[in-house]
């Protein structure tokens, strides 16, 4: 059991946490009332056709203060997976304006979620496209995301993913029934 010094001291770090109201951006209150809203918030704000401006505020309002966003791959020659760690301004004014230029629809085809008290993870599989009608995905793969409730509404703390491959088939559990 915690001595109550010790309690004191984790309280004491907590407080000094970044608080969740300080997000520089306000939601659209639909967004973030729900687990599925703020998961389908999250695919909407980052795809559509190539040209289209996506709304990177809506996007940022999604988030945490201190998020991140974890891809994890195998860089060229190397036999090592590896994790790199970006913030959603990151991604956002990164990945974002490849994304704006070349067209980019993710789609969530099945999720597997986990709660408990004030906290959840998700295991959001998902299909990429260029263009919505492409008839074939261009990349499957597992969004891993953890989720927090405030008491007032949802906020995405971080994304990690994979896509599939030969090394990493996606699991049946984690695909659609039929």
């Amino acid at each position: 059991m915690a001595t109550t010094a010790a309690v004191l001291a984790a309280a004491t770090a907590a407080a000094a946490m970044p608080s969740p109201s300080s997000a520089q951006q306000d939601p659209n209150p639909a967004d973030v009332e729900s687990i599925d809203a703020i998961i389908t918030a999250l695919y909407d704000v980052i795809s559509g056709d190539a040209g289209v401006a996506r709304d990177w505020d809506r996007f940022l309002s999604l988030f945490v203060p201190g998020a991140t966003l974890s891809p994890v791959g195998r860089p060229p020659g190397e036999s090592a997976y590896r994790r790199r760690v970006i913030t959603p301004d990151e991604y956002a004014g990164g990945i974002g304006e490849s994304l704006e230029a070349n067209g980019f629809h993710e789609v969530e085809i099945h999720r597997v979620t986990e709660e408990y008290g004030r906290i959840a993870h998700a295991f959001s599989t998902y299909e990429s496209r260029r263009m919505a009608s492409d008839p074939e995905p261009s990349a499957r793969g597992i969004n891993s995301i953890q989720l927090m409730n405030d008491g007032s509404r949802w906020w995405v703390v971080s994304i990690f993913w994979l896509g599939e491959g030969p090394d990493h088939p996606i699991p049946a559990r984690y695909l659609p029934v039929g």
